[in-house]
């Protein structure tokens, strides 16, 4: 096994000074390793900053390793170690996230940058932990605390009536004996059915007077013993929930709740308007878009010279993609995007238009759902159509046939894009950044300053492959526990 100074002369750019801070940390590892019960890694980037080399690890004498092997001189790319990545291009810690590891044993994984005296990150100190008692310990607790609200909530319901809990009741509360006879009613009850045109439910009244077949014997018996009806009068809402303790046709004691819900009826209301006139105004926005681009065709074919129909072409394909989300937004109302449709969709347009007729560029999109804002969706759509349009003008140029794959993958915090293409491959993607290609040049601003992620390039050697990392919040998508270290 080649030691850590080896593997950083061989495959980084790191200098002496930085190798020896390196060297330094890593004799200490094993004892941070048996403090912290956990794995830890030393990660540098590679020369080409395509990837991470774990150049040093350390396993727990106090605790079981996550690992049955040592992983130094293995690489990790953007796809499947984000955080050390995103760390590595940032300079920026990422604490605390969930993974599953290679072992398929549930992880909390640490990164935090390494830096030489002038402040330069030259690595990551990486952390991993087995949390699966204490996933345990939080599944067992929260069965507990559903289980301590359902007994909480029959406690209350079944009251004594003359307890003081029933007149503190949010919810009008009735009660009635095996005969259908009201033997307790609260003020809330009350004032409930009064505010919708009902009688009162006084002791000693049927509840069939008050709620006709809506509490009948046969009712109970037909829904199993449970009724949940909403009653209304003009904008009063009630929702009215009946238990019957004995499911006899002519026995049916138990109890009724009633709840004013006319709030929530309004705010749904104004939600139902609300969504109405945001799926209009995305529904003209589209249009209006559409229209931008039928007047950019139209000059384009006037157009002789094929640089400008170029530029052409590729503005509409820009503006087609923000389209698409608007078309995409107007027909569900919602905010929220699964982006997996807008990219197979975008990417397949951007082919079909671009391609030449004898060429047969294929395009393969795989990974899982994951649910943008409609904000960050729209960066995320122009991305696509920048690296696709990349792909067709420099990747397939002299090529007939060839296949784009694109995959998306939300990790625990983050969702990582991958576009790669099996083309003549780019030497220096990075040099071509800085030459000033205006589709990289768009990619490289949106990812920076609108995702706030980071952008990774790296030759295959029989084509390039370009990963996005977006660092999620909480809000933005459902959590999803991914395997972190694939090796």
């Amino acid at each position: 096994m080649q030691s850590l100074r080896e593997l950083c002369l061989s495959a980084t750019t790191l200098c002496e000074e930085d190798i020896q801070i390196l060297e330094d940390l890593a004799a200490k590892l094993q004892i941070f390793a048996d403090l912290s019960q956990a794995d830890m890694f030393i990660d540098c980037s590679t020369t080409d900053h395509s990837s991470a080399l774990v150049v040093a690890q350390a396993s727990p004498s106090t605790a079981k390793s996550l690992y049955s092997g040592s992983v130094v001189g293995q690489l990790a790319t953007a796809v499947n170690e984000p955080a050390v990545m995103y760390c590595l291009t940032t300079g920026k810690p990422v604490i605390s996230s969930r993974g599953v590891s290679q072992e398929q044993v549930v992880m909390r994984q640490s990164v935090v940058p390494i830096k030489n005296q002038a402040g330069s990150t030259i690595g990551t100190l990486i952390t991993e932990q087995d949390i699966s008692k204490q996933v345990e310990q939080e599944k067992n607790v929260e069965m507990l605390k559903e289980t301590t609200e359902h007994l909480s909530e029959t406690l209350i319901q079944f009251a004594v009536p003359d307890m003081p809990i029933t007149s503190l009741l949010h919810e009008g509360m009735i009660l009635f004996d095996q005969t259908g006879t009201i033997t307790y009613a609260n003020e809330r009850a009350h004032e409930l059915l009064h505010q919708i045109g009902y009688g009162s439910p006084e002791k000693g009244v049927r509840i069939e007077e008050i709620f006709a077949w809506r509490v009948s014997p046969e009712y109970f018996v037909r829904h199993g013993g449970f009724i949940q009806e909403e009653l209304s009068k003009g904008r009063t809402y009630i929702m009215m929930k009946a238990v019957s303790s004995a499911r006899k046709p002519d026995i049916i004691g138990g109890i009724i709740l009633l709840r004013d819900i006319s709030d929530i009826r309004e705010k749904e209301k104004q939600l139902m308007i609300k969504s109405a006139v945001i799926k209009e105004i995305h529904h003209r926005v589209k249009n209006n878009l559409q229209t931008i681009t039928s007047l950019l065709r139209l000059q384009m074919r006037r157009s002789t010279s094929q640089e400008i129909e170029k530029v052409y072409r590729e503005s509409i394909n820009r503006i087609n993609s923000i389209a698409i989300i608007h078309e995409y937004l107007a027909h569900d109302g919602l905010e929220k995007i699964d982006f997996k449709e807008i990219l197979t969709k975008i990417s397949k347009i951007i082919v079909s238009s671009m391609r030449r007729s004898e060429q047969a560029i294929q395009v393969v999109v795989t990974g899982e759902s994951v649910y943008l804002p409609s904000n960050k969706a729209t960066s995320f759509a122009l991305i696509v159509t920048e690296l696709v349009q990349n792909c067709m003008i420099h990747a397939f140029a002299e090529m007939q046939e060839g296949v784009i794959a694109l995959e998306l993958v939300p990790k625990e915090d983050f969702v990582s894009l991958s576009v790669t293409d099996n083309g003549i491959g780019m030497a220096d993607m990075q040099h071509v950044l800085e030459k000033g290609h205006l589709g990289l040049k768009i990619v490289d601003t949106l990812v920076r300053e609108d995702l706030e992620g980071t952008i990774h390039f790296r030759n295959t050697g029989n084509g390039t492959e370009v990963t996005i990392l977006y660092p999620i919040h909480k809000e933005d998508a459902d959590d999803t526990a991914q395997d972190y270290r694939s090796g």
